[in-house]
């Protein structure tokens, strides 16, 4: 039996043993509230898996690629609303509680959450107000943001479009034919591993780039080669 607003919380994962375990442990007191939490791994062969286990009310095997996971997520969710989680964000205790009331204040029926970006790098703070001003301003989400949704409307939008990478984007762009997120000031804490690895200025403009070729149109199969290359 479905209860009414129960989330179901999605999070795809893929060689992720190193935090999946403190991404599920925030996610235990909204279990204890009735909300279930489905990871969906990818093919991981680090532990991933055996990690998930007993954290999660179910581990899903799905088709490797983030956009393929989390449509086998909501295939398999049973809450009337979708929350995408990264399996390297950590949330906290009460997200669930803050995501319903807007929901109910704002009468959006999509949303998402503000972001820290957990690291050292001093452009770390930067980064994250960046993300979370553009967003706002434009009504796109990105997946570091936890992105949810109504069954109903993610059912009516044709649930992700089957892209290697911008699944998000495209995602949001469906939801906001249909009126406006709801932008929390929540903030979600995700990695800023990439950033840090990569080099925070040179990973900046990897993704203007990215975003911008998109929006030109470019082929989604070709920027997921740059981006992962």
């Amino acid at each position: 039996m479905t209860l009414p607003n129960r989330l179901s919380v999605i999070v795809p994962a893929l060689n992720e043993a190193a935090g999946i375990g403190q991404t599920l442990a925030g996610l235990q007191p909204l279990r204890t509230r009735g909300h279930e939490v489905l990871v969906v791994d990818g093919g991981s062969t680090d532990g991933t898996v055996e990690r998930a286990a007993g954290r999660a009310d179910r581990v899903l095997d799905g088709p490797r690629g983030r956009a393929h996971q989390m449509a086998a997520g909501a295939a398999a969710a049973g809450g009337t609303i979708l929350w995408f989680v990264h399996a390297d964000t950590v949330v906290p205790p009460d997200a669930d509680l803050a995501l319903l009331s807007a929901l109910v204040r704002s009468r959006c029926r999509w949303g998402r959450f503000d972001v820290t970006l957990a690291g050292r790098h001093p452009l770390l703070p930067v980064v994250a107000a960046a993300m979370n001003w553009r967003s706002r301003l434009t009504g796109i989400a990105t997946g570091d943001q936890g992105l949810f949704v109504t069954r109903a409307l993610y059912d009516a939008v044709g649930g992700f479009p089957d892209l290697p990478l911008m699944e998000d984007i495209a995602l949001s762009r469906r939801l906001k034919a249909h009126g406006p997120p709801a932008c929390l000031r929540t903030r979600l804490l995700t990695s800023g591993r990439r950033w840090e690895r990569d080099g925070a200025v040179r990973t900046i403009a990897l993704m203007w780039r990215l975003r911008l070729a998109y929006a030109l149109g470019a082929d989604p199969a070709v920027l997921a080669h740059r981006y992962h290359g």
